[in-house]
């Protein structure tokens, strides 16, 4: 069954999906991380000599270039790395026994099915999804990409997506290759509606070449490449001389890589780049030689939490009624605004039980519940209290249970997750109550 992301909110178009942790303290305003992007595709280290057999060798050195590597990952303290083409045991067992991020994602034990995407991160995070790609050229592995939504902290959300696409520059490959852009690009349509996303990975694309269609993602998703931004923001022009990076080092972030880094913020994060670096002389070995196969390319990130979802482009979302519905589990949920709009999720199974409120009253918290059904966890039990005492109440509690309470002065204004005929995951989204809210012709 097909799950989608929701948002229920007026104003703006949010959509998380995690449950709030049930602190109810308000939110770090601001904040900073970075990504990287890193393949091991092809990576050859430096030759030398000794009585070892030449395969011995190699493997040897393969294991301790690595771990310099990992050395110096750690001691530039990259936030989320991606990498690709991490198919290689000796690589991938190196890099995961001696890395010390506490959030990484797992490989597939069959070399044949070997995706070769790993993602290490200082941040957990929630519906990991790994997608073949459906149409592909090069056929000795199984490639595609993978999403994740990052809980940078507490109410902030990025869905990061790490990808591999068709390799080649022959003629069926780049049909291959403008076919998995497109698909990422609908996938972010339909799974981060409303959502800050970070694309990056190797795109095995240029700008300027004439068979790929890289900038779907700014014209179809409204993502920004961090690169092109660094340079001035001018898009190199299809059919143009290549300005692709060559070996070595680069002197500067001039020449374009087909390893990028896309992203956008959100109506509730305002997210952007601080900064683009090729990140080789960072991690040169003692030989001088890049221990990737291409310069591994980092991004710095600044966040704010956006001011309207506690102004003016809130004001007048003002909750007039929640309706849940619900026997054994919350089959669904509908939220009714003051204007009369209504939004509606999950399915129409259980009993329907309403709370209607006056203008003075707001949600100041909800209780959730959740377990597992057919081996998916499902929200069993939703429960929310007003702020003069009123409360309802849909499904069945369960051992596993939280509250989320709005920060003072806030109430809830919307929800998010995602729901097919019953709800798989629900969050909500505060706001300042009117009564802590000047109207427009009111502010300076």
């Amino acid at each position: 069954m097909l799950r989608y992301s929701f948002y229920l909110l007026v104003a703006s178009s949010l959509s998380l999906a995690t449950l709030p942790d049930p602190t109810g303290q308000a939110v770090a305003p601001s904040g900073t991380f970075n990504v990287m992007t890193i393949s091991l595709e092809d990576y050859k280290p430096v030759e030398s000599s000794s009585d070892k057999s030449e395969e011995e060798e190699g493997e040897e050195r393969d294991v301790r270039d690595i771990v310099y590597l990992v050395m110096k990952m750690s001691e530039y303290d990259y936030d989320v790395v991606n990498v690709q083409e991490n198919i290689v045991s000796a690589y991938h067992d190196t890099l995961y026994g001696y890395d010390r991020h506490p959030f990484r994602t797992t490989v597939f034990d069959d070399l044949f099915y070997n995706p070769g995407l790993s993602t290490l991160s200082k941040y957990s995070w929630i519906d990991f999804s790994y997608t073949e790609w459906n149409k592909r050229n090069d056929f000795e592995v199984s490639k595609g990409f993978t999403f994740m939504r990052v809980r940078i902290t507490e109410g902030v959300y990025v869905d990061m997506i790490n990808l591999d696409t068709n390799r080649g520059r022959k003629p069926k490959d780049q049909p291959a290759r403008r076919w998995n852009v497109q698909q990422v690009a609908d996938f972010i349509d339909v799974q981060s509606t409303g959502n800050a996303v970070i694309v990056f990975g190797n795109t095995n694309s240029l700008y300027t070449s004439l068979g790929d269609n890289i900038r779907l993602f700014t014209s179809q998703n409204g993502l920004i490449d961090a690169w092109v931004q660094a340079i001035g923001g001018n898009t190199p022009a299809v059919g143009t001389d290549s300005m692709e990076c060559g070996a070595g080092v680069p002197s500067n972030i001039s020449c374009e890589a087909i390893d990028k880094i896309f992203y956008r913020g959100s109506p509730l994060i305002n997210l952007d780049s601080s900064g683009f670096f090729y990140d080789s002389s960072r991690l040169l070995l003692p030989e001088g030689i890049i221990p990737a196969d291409r310069n591994p390319i980092r991004v710095e990130f600044q966040y704010t939490l956006s001011s309207g979802i506690r102004q003016s482009d809130l004001y007048g979302a003002k909750l007039s009624s929640i309706m849940l519905r619900g026997g054994n589990r919350l089959d669904g949920l509908s939220l009714t605004l003051a204007s009369g709009e209504s939004f509606t999720h999950g399915g129409w199974g259980g009993d329907f039980y309403t709370l209607d409120l006056t203008s003075e009253e707001h949600i100041t918290s909800v209780k959730l519940c959740w377990g597992k059904r057919n081996k998916h966890t499902r929200i069993f039990y939703a429960g929310a209290v007003t702020n003069t005492g009123k409360n309802i109440q849909a499904g069945k509690m369960t051992r596993d249970c939280a509250n989320a309470t709005a920060p003072d002065g806030y109430g809830v204004v919307g929800t998010f997750g995602q729901s097919g005929k019953e709800i798989d995951q629900l969050g909500f989204i505060y706001a300042e109550h009117s009564s802590q809210i000047a109207p427009d012709h009111a502010r300076p």
